[in-house]
């Protein structure tokens, strides 16, 4: 069934591929840009707004994909206030705007993160206890305790946990864009200043993680108000250094320790079972490949 899905940040990294993705099967989508200018293949209306002032005046759609918000981890210890006051003021003003609209049955299936829970030595399932080690997760806590009031009002309010992704288009301020940004400048010999990468996350592929937004999106009804998106399996920094300097043709280059954030887990590893069970969702793209194409070349 053809939709009308608007989708907030659909310039970001991961907004665009869910705007393509969302185009590929067929659905009208109509993305919302903080900034005018922006060019996303699929998108078929755009509109620019800031959405910690109010949310827009557009027409009805079917469903909408929350994307917008702040989304590196680092910069939030320096901006704690700035983080938890814009991405809960994002949320707010879509929440209000749809109590108060004649199209009560619009879903939202909102950005919430897997970096909310706490420390587990199992992969971690949506029914799992939360943790906050910064500022970033206090906010998208409290992005995802905004859409459990909102379901309780009534709305269709979906929190999607997205752990770890990686791949085309993201932007510096995360691991693989970093990385990769430091080998290029790297002169011949020159040891890498790296944080702490004896840390294990669960990586998943941006495109992958897109397709699971547009499945939520699409599906006619959902059996529960929070999703996990997670390969199910943990690589560490060293394997992701590994993997880039395999697709960069380099050799591995000799490490100093960086700075280190001040809670950072040692090992995370996220349950997708409920998405793969309701919607039959499945990482598609393999780590090798994901990075390949993050840094332009084919795996």
């Amino acid at each position: 069934m053809t939709m009308r899905l608007a989708i907030t940040g659909v310039d970001g990294f991961v907004g665009r591929h869910v705007a393509t993705i969302a185009a590929e099967r067929g659905h009208h989508v109509v993305g919302i840009a903080h900034c005018a200018g922006a060019d996303v293949p699929g998108v078929d209306e755009m509109i620019v707004a800031d959405l910690t002032a109010g949310w827009p005046q557009i027409r009805s759609v079917d469903a909408v994909v929350h994307l917008a918000g702040l989304a590196a981890v680092g910069p939030s210890f320096d901006e704690p206030r700035r983080y938890l006051a814009e991405n809960a003021e994002m949320m707010l003003n879509l929440g209000e705007a749809l109590l108060r609209s004649a199209n009560p049955v619009t879903r939202v299936v909102a950005a919430s993160t897997g970096a909310i829970y706490a420390r587990s030595d199992c992969p971690i399932t949506e029914t799992a206890p939360l943790s906050f080690a910064s500022p970033y997760a206090v906010s998208k806590g409290t992005v995802d305790n905004l859409l459990s009031y909102y379901r309780a009002r009534g709305l269709d309010a979906v929190a999607v946990r997205p752990f770890n992704h990686i791949g085309p288009g993201q932007c510096p301020g995360f691991i693989v864009p970093d990385l990769r940004n430091q080998l290029d400048a790297l002169g011949t010999g020159e040891p890498l200043s790296a944080g702490n990468l004896d840390a294990e996350r669960d990586y998943t592929d941006v495109r992958d993680v897109a397709k699971a937004y547009v499945l939520l999106a699409e599906a006619p009804r959902l059996a529960h108000g929070v999703y996990n998106v997670a390969s199910g399996h943990a690589r560490s920094g060293h394997e992701v250094l590994a993997e880039l300097c395999r697709a960069m043709n380099r050799s591995v280059p000799a490490l100093t320790r960086g700075s280190r954030r001040p809670l950072d887990l040692p090992r995370v590893v996220g349950d997708a079972t409920r998405l793969r069970d309701e919607l039959g969702w499945a990482p598609q793209i393999e780590f090798a490949a994901s990075i390949a194409a993050a840094v332009g070349v084919r795996a």
